[in-house]
């Protein structure tokens, strides 16, 4: 690797040279992070409709939701990551908002099962190119010490897209009926959701297209390092990847596996309508999902400036310690309100650790390496928590449970599997990761 001559910014120099435009920056990455979930969670409200329509099973309807969208968001996520650590990084982010937001008004045109798995591929492929990117952006606008909680408001879009495409998927699905259009043909209003949020997502891509590329920093000698270097890098500190990245994905199967199936429990095991849930559910889980992410980055912010070097894992083992006792209560309520009140404290509890998840990667990770470490982090998260989580809960009412009626009791059931199993590996994960910090050679 050749070695770097040239002076690098230091964080005096990055918070002095962006400033204000770090946090217009962040909002407009929010906003892309944002309509991503908008586009990826609108499915979870309409899945009888979906079953309906396409004559799926509750398996197939979860496939829909997290393997087709996440074998191909986790496998495209570690090229682009490599693009990422290389190319210009606005640019990457814009194309993909474009592929992904086409995509989600394809699944409003899908006919079967086989064209709206392959419109969620695409989606999945178009979004792989958000977060990478974005996690590299961040780390370059802001100083280390404001990491974890920029990271954690970023993070927390995921919480409000998903509840925004609740409140909004209800709210199309109670107002529009079924429709005929020129060309495309009849339309049922599940459709009509995906394209009414998936073209305005264009807008958001010209936005991004126009951010300013920050200059890198904490770089390593070397410009390009390749994928030995990458390779060796990984090796030295093997346990603190491995073990923190496989902690944190099983606790998004635990995530997951709830938030793709909570509308459904609360309309078959109370007969809410989708109206309902969309009102309340999702606005228990904007409201809850935001408030705990950003309490558990402002936590870790708090902590690390204390000096637990550690504080990105511990925080997820504080959201862990919590949310099992909230996720149970919730789910053996015996009244919907109630239910969506334990909902609402578990997510809380379960959203608090994304965004320090997050910055636990960069913090032990030089920049040029970021993009791809911040992919194959992804792959982890998303093969193992979305692709798996929703499966899971559907295999357990399809196939253990043998009872529509029984998916509160499948979400409780991977609660209570995933949630000591992630604690375990996040544990054994403190150790090396400090010892990863420790020998960080930027």
């Amino acid at each position: 690797m050749a070695t770097q001559t040239s002076a690098l910014p230091g964080e005096a120099d990055v918070e002095r040279q962006y400033g204000g435009y770090a946090w217009y920056a962040l909002f407009v990455l929010i906003l892309a992070y944002t309509v991503s979930f908008i586009d990826r969670q609108a499915l979870t409200l309409m899945v009888d409709p979906i079953r309906a329509s396409l004559g799926i099973t509750d398996t197939q309807l979860s496939l829909l939701h997290g393997f087709a969208f996440a074998i191909f968001y986790s496998i495209m996520g570690i090229p682009i990551g490599r693009l990422v650590d290389q190319r210009k990084r606005t640019w990457i982010i814009a194309t993909g908002i474009v592929v992904w937001s086409l995509m989600t008004a394809a699944c409003g045109l899908a006919r079967n099962f086989l064209q709206m798995f392959l419109a969620r591929v695409g989606v999945g492929v178009g979004e792989a190119a958000l977060s990478p990117g974005a996690y590299s952006l961040i780390a370059d606008y802001f100083p280390k010490r404001r990491l974890p909680l920029a990271l954690s408001i970023y993070t927390s879009a995921a919480y409000a897209g998903s509840g925004l495409a609740i409140m909004i998927g209800g709210t199309i699905i109670a107002l529009m009926p079924a429709m005929t259009l020129p060309v495309v043909g009849h339309l049922e209003p599940w459709q009509a959701v995906f394209i009414a949020i998936g073209l305005p997502g264009l807008l958001v891509a010209l936005a991004v297209l126009f951010l300013r590329e920050p200059v890198r920093t904490s770089m390593r000698a070397g410009d390009h390092p390749g994928i030995g270097d990458l390779l060796r890098h990984i090796g030295r500190n093997k346990g603190a990847y491995l073990l923190t990245m496989v902690g944190y994905s099983i606790s998004g199967m635990l995530w997951n596996g709830a938030l793709a199936w909570f509308p459904t429990y609360l309309m078959r095991g109370f007969g809410w309508s989708p109206s309902d849930v969309g009102l309340y559910y999702g606005l228990t889980l904007f409201v809850c999902g935001t408030a705990g992410i950003l309490t558990g980055g402002a936590l870790g912010s708090r902590m690390r400036a204390r000096g637990m070097e550690d504080a990105n894992i511990v925080i997820g083992l504080i959201a862990l310690a919590l949310a099992v006792p909230f996720g149970v209560a919730g789910m053996m309520a015996p009244t919907g309100a109630m239910t969506v009140a334990g909902i609402g404290l578990f997510l809380f509890a379960t959203c608090m650790p994304w965004g320090c998840a997050a910055a636990s990667m960069q913090e032990i990770t030089p920049n040029q390496m970021r993009g791809q470490i911040s992919a194959i982090y992804l792959f982890g998260l998303n093969f193992i928590g979305l692709a798996f989580g929703p499966t899971l809960v559907a295999f357990f009412t399809d196939s253990v449970f043998r009872d529509d009626s029984a998916v509160g009791m499948s979400i409780l059931a991977v609660i209570l599997i995933a949630a000591p199993v992630s604690a375990i590996v996040l544990m054994l994960a403190r150790r090396p990761y400090r010892e990863a910090l420790g020998r960080i050679d930027f």
